[in-house]
């Protein structure tokens, strides 16, 4: 571990361990963002003036940061830097010798013509773990292919099965492989170190947008491989439990759970009508779903009569698995959303907050809901950076006047 001299509370599991985050846009970001809220040092190498790419992805004539790339860049430091000059890819050398990780996500044989593929950053630095993030994985047919969230979805068939029965698919409302692959990567990085603890010397770890999507497959996958049948479009609902799906009430939606039969009676319980349980419709689980839709109709009847937070009120006091449909603003307003920590502080850069998705993973019962650092302008921390790890003051003015780094003026 190379502990670095702005190293993270001490507390977090990951305080001193310095990654080089050397991707960009979201699935590479999300995975350092991971790792900078468990307590990792991270820092963006972008390039200049541009920087990541997702920078740009704003209204038109709006100067300020997308929230987008805010949300999933906080906590890191970014050096914007030339890695196509000899002297850029010297710097990053030097940057890699004294760091635990580095990840990427350039096209197939992009870094390794730029001498930094992971057999030359190993031979710096053998305790390197190096993380790529690819389109369609790093073998086969279409490795040299770029990968994109929405392309993935369609090709893995989550798209396919997305959407109401009847009506053209959909995309989900999320960046489903982008974000999942972040996730893996990062616990791909774990599992590495966890083994370099052991070994003392570091590997490579790849996944892709294509196996993170794919990752999502596990009932679609079990359908298929054993009736050989695609499964299709069922909206809210479930191929294999009914009632499991959104329902419509006076005001809106509930989600309602009936996955096992002690569930089913309770529901029947809570809509006044026990007498469903001995309907032949609904006797069992896979009669329910081969009723589904005349189950819907017959519950929708019932749950027409009031409105959400009522019969939520009366699903949760029997024991009924329910729920709302928030949208996104219900859902991060909500006093639990918060209770867990998913909603912080982040300082905006002018003194104030302002606010931000926190970690999903809480360690030792400590919800850590302190203000992290605003995502770095291009080459904000480049000058920083660079004499943490060594660099002169000198040397750095050269390498600025040559061209190779730029450092943000505020």
């Amino acid at each position: 571990m190379n502990t670095p001299p702005t190293a993270s509370p001490p507390h977090l599991p990951l305080a001193g361990v310095r990654v080089i985050e050397a991707a960009q846009i979201m699935a590479g970001p999300v995975c350092g963002l991971m790792l900078a809220d468990l307590g990792a040092t991270v820092i963006k190498v972008e390039k200049f003036p541009a920087g990541d790419d997702a920078r740009h992805y704003q209204k038109p004539g709006d100067p300020a940061l997308p929230p987008s790339f805010r949300m999933i860049n906080r906590g890191k430091r970014s050096i914007a830097l030339d890695i196509r000059t000899k002297a850029g890819q010297e710097v990053m050398y030097r940057l890699v010798r004294q760091s635990d990780v580095i990840t990427e996500n350039f096209r197939r044989g992009v870094m390794d013509k730029l001498g930094l593929g992971f057999e030359k950053l190993h031979e710096v630095n053998p305790s390197l773990i190096y993380a790529v993030v690819s389109g369609y994985g790093r073998e086969g047919p279409l490795a040299d292919k770029g990968g994109f969230d929405l392309i993935l979805q369609a090709f893995s068939g989550l798209i396919s099965v997305t959407g109401e029965p009847g009506r053209p698919p959909v995309k989900p409302g999320v960046s489903i492989a982008d974000i999942n692959a972040g996730i893996l990567c990062a616990f791909g990085i774990l599992a590495a170190y966890i083994q370099r603890l052991r070994s003392g010397r570091g590997q490579k770890v790849e996944t892709s947008l294509l196996q993170a999507a794919m990752q999502q497959t596990y009932w679609l996958a079990a359908t298929y491989f054993s009736t050989g049948a695609n499964t299709q479009p069922l909206g809210t609902a479930h191929a294999l439990i009914a009632p499991y799906q959104v329902f419509q009430c006076k005001d809106g939606g509930v989600a309602v759970g009936g996955a096992n039969q002690n569930a089913w009676v309770r529901i029947c319980e809570v809509l006044g009508h026990p007498e469903w349980q001995q309907d032949a419709r609904f006797e069992t689980p896979p009669l329910r779903v081969q009723h589904s839709r005349e189950l819907q109709e017959l519950i929708e009847a019932v749950l027409a009569s009031d409105d959400v937070s009522t019969w939520c009120a009366r699903f949760d006091a029997a024991g009924v698995p329910a729920g709302p449909v928030n949208t996104p603003g219900q859902a991060l307003e909500h006093e639990q959303t918060k209770a867990v920590g998913m909603v912080i502080d982040v300082d905006n850069g002018m003194g104030g907050t302002t606010r931000g998705l926190g970690s999903p993973v809480v360690l030792n019962g400590t919800i850590s809901r302190h203000a992290t650092s605003i995502a770095p302008k291009v080459g904000q921390h480049s000058r920083e950076v660079l004499s943490e790890f060594g660099f002169g003051d000198e040397e750095i003015e050269r390498l600025e006047r040559d061209g190779v780094i730029h450092q943000d003026t505020p």
